[in-house]
């Protein structure tokens, strides 16, 4: 599931990548329904970070945080 979601994210082709973060956020909405999922919700909104670059550095300043603090408790 990761490496589809990291492809994605890298695909040169931006309204694709647009597409499927809007569909996967769609998805979200509907998770109440048996096929679609809540989990889809986040995953759309990873995707569309990666276009809109305040949200990407916001985004990348609590991976490196989340890092920092496992590192700090002991974990790799």
């Amino acid at each position: 599931m990761r490496a589809r979601v990291s492809a994605i994210r890298r695909h040169p082709n931006a309204w694709l990548r647009r597409s499927v973060g809007m569909a996967l956020v769609v998805g979200g909405f509907l998770g109440f329904l048996p096929v679609l999922g809540f989990w889809m919700l986040p995953l759309g909104l990873l995707v569309l970070s990666d276009d809109i670059p305040w949200v990407r550095r916001r985004r990348r300043r609590l991976a490196v945080r989340f890092g920092r603090w496992n590192l700090r408790r002991g974990r790799p």
